[in-house]
């Protein structure tokens, strides 16, 4: 696989000239034979992304950490966790991939550190320390000889938001894992410390940032109780008390001010699904906003599977019309004033071909699928491993996600609750974000190419050994694989780039139940289309074909103005 990569001169908005690739190293390539994967990992395959086509990397975070979440629990900011490498394979990796005219954006998590970060270790030994004004440290509430938290609020992890101290009347603040304290951007001096910090990696050769959880760093510091309905052990998850405050706009304001306006950075926020499209404009609006582009999670769910312990299989179906209006909501809001990315999953979420497409159509729905991404308006961003199918865990206990913590939390309650082993790892093989977290699939060989050692990480899907890795996909023409390198080798092309950027965007057809249209008017018009069913569907249009630039099956079946749509049938049109 080869095409070429124009030269990182212009710099400019890049990111509206990318496509985006995201990484998440421990499970990527190990590069050192220990059975995790690395930073050399990743350096090995640069010349494969190249090849591939991508020219923006997004690595999920590489700092020091305990790793209780997985990387996003930090120790040190300055420092490469060691089963990742060295400050110096960072370093390379930087370098080779710019050789490559591949940028590099690193996951930089705002919101909190790990409880064995020095920070928080000072803030616990001297409560008149500097350290300890970095976080939120309350009182509990006395009721008889019990010490209960200072309120009823709850967190993403299925827990109440304070930890106890030992036995004193002491809590501290984690809207994630407990081993997470929430650091208090309110201190000027606690934000001083992340200004510094992303200016070390910026003059390092970073290209950017994905602020992770950042739309939490202001916090409702009454510290009130929730009257939101709460659950059985009285917690109520009230979000809007932790979540896109107006206080964090201020700090994102002086951050850009102070950093992110003197280099020639990307910085892309994730704001969680709570927030409006109008909204978002408060953090990405080209002329006012404080960063490039947000992620928000309201494409990531479109099928019932959140939350759904007590749906059938068959209860699961893309809700396309909702797809539809959300993305052109979106669309219609943002376009004139900010960028936008497109993905359909990362890290923290199911594989999108489990979610919206079908194992039993792979090909054809990793096809449709990404050919619907792709040609959007906006920076497209590809989750490791959907460039060859890998779709979601088969596993047989609920143990097999412990490595998660939330989801070790998650079926604590469940049981609590009353389901059973099979009804959980049911659920979770469905919805847990483990899913995206197994090895990439390289070959068919040992842990399939992902390691030379023994895989230390989540267990590999074994579907590896059906066709589904790089290297078979490589040696099949009419592969997944090749269908997304020169899919991408079309959507960077300059002319059809500038269309998509530029020209008047439209969806056909809003009220088909089973297809996803649109269309580019410009200098030329381009269209989509594409079935997001696994049975044959029709799809009505009065446009002359001029060329068919991509399609997933053989033939076309156009007959008076009618598409005959096989499963998961996609094109790409000149009309």
């Amino acid at each position: 696989m080869t095409h070429n990569i124009e030269s990182m001169d212009n710099v400019g908005r890049f990111w509206n000239e990318s496509v985006g690739y995201i990484i998440y190293p421990e499970t990527f390539k190990d590069g050192n034979g220990d059975g995790v994967g690395d930073l050399l990992g990743i350096i090995s395959e640069l010349d494969y992304l190249r090849d591939l086509g991508v020219n923006l990397l997004w690595i999920c975070p590489i700092f020091s950490s305990p790793m209780d979440d997985n990387g996003y629990d930090v120790s040190d900011y300055m420092t490469i966790n060691p089963m990742y490498g060295t400050n110096e394979d960072f370093k390379k990796l930087l370098d080779e991939a710019h050789k490559r005219g591949i940028r590099i954006i690193i996951d930089f998590v705002l919101n909190h550190t790990s409880d064995e970060h020095p920070w928080f270790k000072k803030a616990l030994e001297d409560p008149n320390s500097e350290e300890r004004s970095y976080y939120f440290f309350r009182k509990g509430r006395r009721e008889g000889d019990k010490i209960l938290p200072p309120n009823n609020w709850k967190g993403f992890f299925s827990t109440s938001v304070w930890k106890q101290i030992g036995d004193s009347d002491d809590f501290y603040f984690h809207i994630f894992s407990e081993k997470m304290p929430d650091v208090d951007w309110s201190n000027p001096k606690l934000r001083q410390r992340y200004f510094d910090t992303a200016r070390h990696y910026l003059e390092l050769g970073v290209d950017g940032f994905r602020l992770d959880a950042v739309a939490h760093l202001a916090k409702d510091t009454s510290f009130e109780n929730s009257s939101l309905p709460c659950d059985e052990n009285g917690l109520c998850y009230d979000t809007d008390r932790f979540s896109n405050r107006p206080e964090l706009f201020d700090y994102l304001h002086e951050f850009k001010r102070e950093v992110f306006s003197k280099y020639p950075c990307f910085t892309i926020g994730e704001v969680g699904g709570g927030i409006s499209a109008e909204k978002s404009l408060l953090f990405s609006d080209r002329e006012t906003g404080c960063i490039d582009e947000v992620f928000n999670f309201d494409t990531a769910w479109c099928n019932g599977a959140y939350g759904s312990i007590d749906k059938k299989d068959d209860e699961i179906k893309t809700d396309v019309l909702g797809l539809k209006r959300s993305l052109k909501h979106w669309y219609d809001t943002c376009h004139a004033r900010a960028d936008m990315p497109l993905y359909w999953c990362n890290h923290d979420h199911p594989r999108v071909l489990s979610q919206y497409g079908s194992t039993q159509y792979r090909a054809e729905s990793a096809k449709a699928l990404f050919t619907t991404l792709l040609f959007m308006y906006g920076t497209p961003f590809i989750y490791q491993g959907d460039e060859i199918g890998m779709s979601n865990v088969n596993y047989t206990r609920p143990e097999d996600f412990f490595r998660d913590v939330g989801n070790k939390n998650e079926v604590a309650s469940l049981r609590a609750r009353g389901y059973n082993d099979e009804q959980i790892t049911h659920y979770l093989n469905r919805v847990s974000r483990v899913n995206a977290r197994t090895p990439m699939q390289w070959t068919r060989g040992h842990e399939a190419g992902f390691t030379e050692g023994e895989n230390k990480t989540n267990k590999i899907n074994d579907n590896y050994l059906e066709g589904v890795n790089v290297l078979d996909e490589m040696n099949n023409p009419w592969s997944i694989l090749n269908f997304y390198q020169y899919a991408i080798w079309k959507r960077r092309s300059p002319e059809i780039n500038n269309l998509i950027q530029n020209s008047r965007f439209q969806f056909l057809d809003m009220n088909h139940p089973d297809v996803v249209a649109y269309m580019h008017e410009g200098s030329e018009n381009l269209v989509v289309i594409a079935s997001f069913r696994p049975y044959q569907t029709y799809f009505s249009f009065y446009w002359a074909v001029r060329d068919v630039l991509l399609h997933n099956y053989a033939d076309v079946i156009l007959q008076d103005h009618v598409f005959t749509l096989r499963p998961f049938e996609c094109f790409l049109l000149k009309v």
